[in-house]
């Protein structure tokens, strides 16, 4: 049995969170939230509030013991629409800007 934690249409892209999730992905809860907290990341911070978030559904959902949970499964996709920017260019013209979002899901179990 895992419990998930979702946190959907974050303002930030995928691939930079992805990086952070590589680095938690499999450890111990104790040891994901150390790493996390010295992460320079932006993205770490939503991290941390989501495997907090997980880690609180499995201990009052699911009735599992937080000292044994590991990160099983941690994802990122992205969010279901892009925030649409202009850039200024020559001669009038304009290039697009993509200000992508990212849907994140992490998963704990019990060793």
């Amino acid at each position: 049995m895992e419990a998930k934690a979702y946190l959907k249409n974050i303002r930030i892209s995928p691939r930079k969170v992805k990086i952070v999730l590589d680095l938690i992905r499999g450890k111990d809860v104790d040891v994901a939230l150390g790493i996390l907290k010295n992460t320079p990341k932006s993205a770490s911070e939503y991290t941390i509030k989501l495997l907090n978030s997980a880690v609180a559904n499995a201990e009052n959902n699911h009735g599992m013991d937080p000292a044994k949970l590991y990160v099983s499964q941690c994802m990122v996709t992205p969010g279901s629409h892009m925030l649409k920017r202009l850039l200024p260019r020559g001669k009038g013209s304009g290039n697009i800007i993509l200000k992508r979002t990212s849907h994140i899901t992490i998963a704990v179990k019990e060793k």
